[in-house]
């Protein structure tokens, strides 16, 4: 067995056989706040230790920065550096930086200052992965969220990088595992439009896979792998919880039969849970992270739905080899993440602590929630009859469909647009790029009142449809 110790985030068995009784959530408020803490978590002799016959050619071919290599150096006592081009901070005009930070529990603020050292920091070149501090606090966050050790002992299976959102993550990551010429991914049908928006032109074999209210069928991915004819690299990229742009969130036993399945294939799981922190009960959801004893998951998170999405923060965990094959990506193209989003984050979870960045994901979850069931209620009134529909666990989307419309483009892009009302067409979301009789509606930002106004416009729009072709 190996044992990881953490501090902040690591889960006590004696803890939660004391709270055995209490309900999720309480029981959950209870094991985050004892500390420190142990984990036990088995080691596994099948664990993936080449990663080379997973890695692109082009991913293959990229090494490390001749003058990134250096910035660890830089930190060791004495060390004297001609080498690197760092400007000098003296001439930097930036003299002070204040936050103002809510306080998750009642709202109050606390102005806090940072420190010449973290402005430091903050404005200088630092480390491809993330300024050190915050990548403990990742490392903590994943440790605690998902069981396993994330840079914790010397022999951690897993390390996370800081990406410039999780889209950026997520493109390095699909030309990292993938040839065009020779390689498939399959992804859920329907998916992501922004990673449509790479793929496409990426030009990279697209095997759509089937899904319903409870995410992925296992049974149609099972299906597609048995009918492909590559013989390289395959991938299985998916967005388990609350999925953009069909609300639905995977069930705990489909994660294992598709995550058996994908072993069974040797294929890498892209797991995308930009949604993971506004899941009402996100405790009790296993993600493919947790359940991983191969190696075999490279995982995507974002912090825009839950504390900005301006700051542009987003970060993947996975297998070391491959999180060093991402940051060679990186140190090629923007070097590292901004360092005052990072600093601000940091200094973020460094007022909250675990407690106050529990208490604001639960926060922002009960929101969406809200905002979910208003607009459930208004097509209820509205769309009953015109159009079908099942209530997303979770996220900022319902997805509709239309009965008697089996391509909605351009009703939402033209009519719906002169209508004064605006949705996004099925087909955006589709891999193949296909007519589709869905449409995705948010609830994210709209009051109540158009919410309401937007499904009656929409109810009328599809009305005039259906007299049309009558």
């Amino acid at each position: 067995m190996m044992r990881i110790s953490s501090s902040f985030f690591a889960r006590s068995a004696a803890v939660e056989s004391r709270t055995a009784h209490l309900a999720p959530t309480a029981a959950k408020a209870v094991i985050k706040s004892a500390v420190p803490v142990t984990i036990l978590r088995s080691s596994s002799s099948a664990r993936i230790k080449d990663f080379t016959p997973y890695l692109s050619p082009l991913s293959q071919r990229r090494q490390p920065s001749a003058i990134r290599k250096l910035m660890p150096l830089l930190e060791q006592p004495g060390m004297v550096s001609l080498g690197g081009g760092l400007p000098n901070a003296a001439l930097f005009p930036f003299t002070s930086i204040k936050l103002g930070i809510s306080d998750p529990h009642d709202g109050g603020e606390t102005e806090l200052k940072l420190s010449a050292e973290e402005i430091g920091s903050a404005l200088q070149y630092s480390p491809t992965p993330g300024l050190p501090k915050l990548v403990t606090h990742l490392r903590d966050l994943q440790t605690w969220e998902h069981g396993i050790d994330v840079g914790k002992s010397p022999h951690h299976h897993y390390d996370v990088s800081v990406f410039v959102g999780s889209q950026d993550g997520l493109t390095k990551a699909f030309e990292m595992l993938l040839d065009p010429a020779k390689d498939e991914l399959f992804i859920e049908n329907p998916t992501y439009s922004g990673a449509l928006a790479f793929l496409q032109p990426f030009g990279i074999k697209m095997t759509p896979v089937a899904t319903d209210e409870f995410g992925i069928k296992p049974e149609s991915f099972r299906a597609a792998l048995d009918k492909s004819t590559v013989t390289k690299r395959r991938v299985l990229y998916t967005i388990p919880v609350a999925q953009n742009p069909s609300g639905s969130t995977l069930s705990n036993d489909r994660r294992e039969e598709i995550y058996n399945i994908a072993a069974e294939h040797d294929m890498i799981i892209m797991e995308d849970d930009p949604y993971f922190y506004v899941h009402p009960h996100r405790d009790a959801v296993k993600s493919f992270l947790s359940l991983d004893t191969d190696g075999r998951v490279l995982r995507f998170d974002s912090l825009s739905k839950l504390i900005s999405s301006g700051i542009r923060i987003g970060f993947a965990t996975g297998p070391p080899k491959l999180i060093e094959r991402l940051s060679f990506h990186t140190q090629a193209t923007n070097l590292h993440n901004s360092g005052v989003s990072q600093i601000m984050v940091s200094k973020l979870l460094d007022h909250w602590g675990k407690r106050g960045f529990d208490e604001h994901a639960n926060k922002v979850a009960a929101f969406y929630c809200r905002r979910r069931d208003v607009l459930l209620a208004a097509a209820e009134r509205h769309l009953t009859g015109l159009a079908t529909w099942s209530a997303p666990e979770a996220g900022m989307f319902l997805w509709l469909k239309l009965n008697g419309i089996d391509d909605t483009k351009s009703l939402i892009e033209d009519k719906a647009a002169a209508a004064n009302v605006l949705f996004v067409p099925g087909q955006s979301f589709d891999p193949l790029d296909k007519p589709s009789p869905y449409v995705r509606a948010s609830f994210s930002t709209a009051s109540d009142e158009d919410m309401d106004v937007a499904m009656e416009r929409l109810a009328v729009l599809i009305s005039n449809e259906a007299a049309l072709a009558a």
